[in-house]
């Protein structure tokens, strides 16, 4: 996979791959016991890089970020965990929208969206997020609204706003 994203927390639970299932419980497991979100988990095997990306509803700030990289250090040394560098961060102004409650938080906003297969003869869309109806994304695209089953979402982040 190169410098590319090892793994990642895809939806409540699940992971990518398997063989972390046990390190994304325990990761999620120590930030929300801190009181933040786990927004989602990237590692790089060649460089055995973990970033570490959280939220909380006031915005992270720096101090957020060493309070959890702190806490993950202890934590992984006590429980074994083999890397060489952990990096903790805010999920940024593009933040990605992952868990149903993300789409139902974020509603209001512009985003974008990948779906994992064609709707009609495009992946991505652009409009404003309207929630989840039914199980299914609702966008107000430029073209109408828009409904993609929440695991057809390929991928889905919020536009930054200047």
């Amino acid at each position: 996979m190169g410098d590319t994203a090892h793994f990642l927390f895809v939806r409540e639970g699940q992971y990518k791959d398997t063989g972390v299932r046990d390190l994304g419980e325990l990761i999620e497991q120590a930030v929300t016991g801190l009181g933040f979100e786990l927004v989602t988990i990237e590692s790089s095997p060649r460089a055995r890089l973990l970033r570490v990306f959280i939220d909380i509803a006031r915005g992270v700030n720096v101090d957020d970020c060493a309070t959890v990289s702190n806490h993950l250090t202890r934590l992984f040394e006590v429980e074994n965990v083999d890397y060489d560098r952990l990096e903790v961060s805010s999920p940024g102004l593009d933040r990605p929208l992952i868990k149903p409650a993300d789409f139902e938080r974020f509603a209001g906003q512009e985003i974008r969206l990948r779906t994992c297969a064609p709707v009609g003869s495009q992946r991505n869309f652009t409009g404003v997020l309207q929630g989840l109806r039914d199980g299914a994304v609702v966008v107000d695209t430029d073209k109408g609204e828009l409904l993609v089953a929440f695991d057809d979402v390929e991928k889905a982040r919020l536009v930054p706003k200047f």
